[in-house]
């Protein structure tokens, strides 16, 4: 078995060491030659200089997760297998891996042998492959000049016929091509990521990182260390040097989500590096240059929290060079056809599924709902739809959202705004007013789900001993 595969050589990307050994041991006991990376740019330096027959992946990994780096592998090694890893019991994740082009994934833990039984098959039917990597100035193109790598990267984003959503793709397109700052405002679940992917992507810094940081899920007591990184003994559990986010998107962009929920004392920091382009280590003396781009996303009303004194204004200016708003779906109504189309038409080609069919029943029951999660939430409830349909029709049932508010015969539609106040009001019934449950129903995060709540004046009950829900009067 070592003599059929001395020749074969896979490069294992994991950020997770134990795996990395778990990989090594076994395929290096099977007769492969084994390349160890730990996150997508560091498996992109590895192929200048090895030759490698198939990539193993993680999907979630800093600086530059598993997705990012097969949309690079497509253009620098196109014929190169993935086989990506996701977490157990992760379907969305194994999802994204098929719609990107791997060949197969594994869910973690996993068996040895399932393991080698993949990866033996993979070989098997892969052409071989060729010198991995090729000077970057000759292995990219621009990806603003290839309408097929667009589409591939822009999720479906420009599936649309609005003039509003067409302004902004020019706008995309435009601000790209500038070394400027980018505040990206909307909605959650409108496709702000998804942009600030484009905009690296169609920019001169794609051939480097682009390292995202999650402001709204990272503690405010990590968030210091991750932007900035930390000496040896600068605290307790510092037991090595650490680079931050900033100093890994070196020559790349920074995408900075949820900025606006970053404390007073890290936007002193955050301004200070956007000024000087120098940031320091926690404990250390020294400053360290870098040239990155930054691109910022906020579902708040940035504006107003200046007003109110708890966003910076120097910050909020420096922070948007650029403006884009990115309407909610709502707005954009016309497309919501286009959108469910190319959504079930993605997930039945990734599953290996018949086409569905969209009556005009189920199109009319989209048009008519408020979409408070966006984008985000027509995917998820088309996947989910299709998951529960059946003889291949899509029916208004199987989507399971709130239903849509239709105008009885005798009285006016409810306004949009009503219409979504009313959606909310059903998921909090239905998660029994538990604002961390609703926030899924509706396909929202916590914070905007918040927002809206304040925003409509809805009410929340509130509990007696023994877990009884008192209703306001």
């Amino acid at each position: 078995m070592a003599q059929q595969h001395a020749r074969k050589s896979i490069l294992v990307v994991d950020d997770d060491p134990h795996i990395q050994e778990v990989l090594e041991v076994r395929l290096t006991s099977a007769g492969y030659d084994v390349i160890m990376a730990s996150d997508g740019q560091e498996a992109l330096d590895a192929l200048k200089d090895a030759h490698v027959d198939l990539v193993i992946s993680d999907i979630r990994m800093p600086v530059m997760d598993g997705l990012q780096l097969k949309t690079r592998l497509d253009v620098e090694a196109p014929h190169l297998p993935v086989i990506f890893l996701t977490a157990y019991g992760s379907i969305q994740d194994a999802v994204q891996a098929i719609k990107s082009g791997a060949v197969d994934y594994l869910t973690k833990p996993f068996e040895g042998l399932e393991l080698l039984d993949k990866v033996s098959k993979v070989l098997s039917q892969a052409a071989p492959a060729a010198k991995a990597a090729a000077p970057a100035a000759q292995a990219h193109k621009p990806a603003a000049s290839s309408s097929s790598a667009a589409s591939a990267a822009d999720g479906g984003m420009w599936q649309t016929t609005s003039p509003r959503m067409k302004e902004l793709a020019q706008m995309v397109d435009k601000v790209a091509a500038r070394d400027v700052n980018v505040l990206l405002l909307g909605e959650s679940g409108t496709g702000k990521e998804r942009i600030a992917h484009l905009i690296h992507e169609r920019s001169p810094r794609r051939d480097h990182p682009l390292v995202i940081v999650d402001c709204g899920s990272t503690p405010a007591s990590l968030l210091e260390s991750e932007l900035f990184g930390h000496v040896k003994g600068s605290f307790t559990h510092a037991v090595r040097d650490k680079k931050g986010l900033i100093e890994e998107a070196h020559k790349g962009t920074l995408f900075l989500d949820e900025i606006g929920n970053i404390s007073m004392e890290m936007q002193v920091r955050l301004l200070r590096f956007l000024e000087n382009r120098k940031i320091r280590r926690i404990g250390d003396t020294r400053e360290i240059a870098v040239d990155c781009r930054v691109i910022a996303a906020t579902n708040a009303d940035l504006a107003q929290d200046v007003a109110s004194g708890d966003f910076r204004e120097d910050l909020y200016y420096r922070l948007r060079v650029v403006t884009i708003n990115v309407p909610p779906l709502r707005e954009r109504k016309e497309d919501i056809p286009l959108l469910a189309g190319h959504f079930a038409a993605s997930f039945c080609k990734a599953q290996g599924m018949d086409p569905v069919r969209l009556p005009r029943e189920t199109v009319d029951y989209m048009l008519a709902y408020s979409w408070p999660g966006n984008i985000r939430e027509l995917k998820n409830a088309i996947e989910a739809g299709i998951v529960l349909c059946k003889d291949g029709v899509l029916t208004p049932e199987d989507l399971q959202i709130a239903p849509a508010i239709r105008p009885a015969a005798s009285t006016e539609a409810l306004s949009l705004d009503e219409s979504e106040k009313q959606a909310i009001i059903r998921a909090l019934e239905k998660s029994d007013w538990v604002q961390k449950d609703a926030a899924p129903l509706l396909g929202v995060s916590r914070r905007a789900l918040n927002y809206k709540i304040q925003k409509y004046g809805i009410e929340i009950p509130t509990r007696r001993r023994g877990g009884k829900i008192q209703y306001p009067s």
